[in-house]
């Protein structure tokens, strides 16, 4: 992992994703749920093929986690989705395939339920 600014940037990371349109990037501006949708539903209107989502669960109440999940499961089945998240069940429910990171680093890979029942899934996550 390199710096750039004040930003941390990864390197060494191949997703095998072809480019065939416009790509989505959304932030989170700490809103909640309605914001979320509301950005994401933005987006779509654009008909990208790609979207990137970074922590999208961050800063919203564990409530709605649920109903974040199931819909970014039902948007994956028609676009391509890549999550960049600390909740693990949302992370590993909606991909197909995972990469954990260790300080900047792939340390561990696979399809998602492989990467679910890894022995060493924990030893990464645990601080």
């Amino acid at each position: 992992m390199g710096r750039y600014g004040r930003s941390q940037v990864l390197f060494d990371v191949n997703l095998g994703i072809p480019w065939r349109g416009r790509v989505a990037v959304l932030g989170r501006n700490g809103a909640g749920k309605t914001t979320l949708m509301k950005t994401i539903g933005r987006a779509m209107l654009g008909d990208p093929k790609l979207l990137l989502l970074d922590e999208p669960t961050e800063g919203v109440w564990i409530g709605v986690i649920e109903e974040i999940t199931e819909r970014l499961i039902e948007l994956a089945k028609n676009i391509a989705v890549i999550i960049v998240e600390q909740h693990l069940d949302l992370a590993l429910r909606v991909a197909d395939y995972a990469y954990v990171l260790d300080r900047g680093r792939v340390a561990l890979q696979g399809a998602a339920e492989e990467v679910r029942s890894s022995p060493d899934l924990l030893r990464y996550l645990a601080p």
